[in-house]
């Protein structure tokens, strides 16, 4: 019988898009969707104090990475009563979530540890999709897989077409942290592309990255997008001080423009899993409301000025 703990919210996103939500037992401490997973098991916890400001908590995540090899503890008890034939975790960022390095100092402490190991890579949509195929593999529905990414492809495609139709191209500027300033990597400068948007500071395929104002001024974004990783849209409006006391704020293109927004980062833009495609949307809706109606205003998006 399949036995699946996730720690990793894009994980657990997977495992149900797969059809596979019966067969999870256990969860991290961040995996909330769907909300039926809210009752499962937690299996892990932030070694830091996460509810703090944005530069407390960067400050204090610098520091528990100094201390100690992982910023998150996973519960071996847990997964000894769970007794998971599959865990799933990632290698791609010691921060963002729990790594396959801890899951494997776990399951190498427990009695029965005949467990197999799925670890998730994802700097770029291409290695969300092979993620997603990867999954399905180890969990012996590889058919559902790439029926899946197919889907996926063809969602993504529609919205990329009709937005790519525009006339105008919106510079874009995407921040993934506000204090520090860091510029969203990954798989978002590819998003912002298909939106119809030319994507300024961040690197597709690379880490996110810390970056000055200075860079953020020059730049000067015609549409700037908020969606610190882990934070939802009051908790981001909550930090905007970071940005909006700064005297050089109301010289941005954005601001006098009225083109600045937050966004849900920890629901969409933060996961690298099949709402991605939302996110897509939710991008396009923000660069051409013109051509998208507002589907996902107010619980994906807002407009702030």
């Amino acid at each position: 019988m399949t036995r699946i703990v996730s720690l990793i919210p894009s994980a657990t996103e997977i495992v149900h898009a797969l059809g596979l939500g019966d067969c999870q037992l256990g969860r991290s401490h961040e995996c909330d969707y769907p909300a039926s997973v809210r009752s499962l098991p937690v299996c892990t916890a932030p070694k830091f104090e996460p509810s703090g400001n944005s530069r407390e908590i960067s400050r204090s995540v610098q520091a528990t990475l100094h201390q100690a090899l992982s910023v998150y503890d996973v519960f071996r008890e847990v997964l000894e009563q769970l007794q998971p034939s599959h865990i799933i975790t990632q290698s791609q960022c010691e921060v963002c979530a729990v790594s396959l390095k801890d899951v494997e100092a776990a399951v190498g402490e427990l009695i029965s540890s005949d467990i197999q190991l799925v670890s998730l890579e994802a700097h770029s949509w291409a290695h969300v999709l092979r993620d997603i195929v990867c999954v399905a593999k180890a969990l012996g529905v590889e058919s559902k897989g790439q029926d899946l990414v197919i889907r996926l492809e063809q969602r993504m495609s529609t919205i990329s077409d009709r937005a790519c139709s525009a006339r105008e191209r919106p510079r874009v500027a995407c921040l993934e942290w506000l204090e520090p300033l860091m510029a969203a990597g990954n798989w978002m400068p590819e998003l912002v592309t298909m939106a119809g948007g030319q994507n300024l500071l961040g690197e597709a395929g690379e880490h996110s990255g810390s970056i000055t104002w200075e860079s953020l001024l020059e730049s000067d974004p015609e549409v700037l997008v908020l969606m610190p990783c882990g934070f939802d849209m009051k908790r981001t409006r909550e930090e905007m001080y970071w940005l909006t006391d700064r005297v050089e704020w109301n010289t941005l293109t954005a601001v006098k423009n009225g083109r600045v927004y937050v966004t849900d980062g920890n629901q969409y833009f933060n996961r690298p899993g099949p709402r991605l495609v939302e996110s897509l949307e939710i991008l396009a809706e923000i660069a051409h409301p013109d051509l998208f109606a507002p589907r996902f205003k107010e619980t994906g998006w807002q407009q702030v000025l």
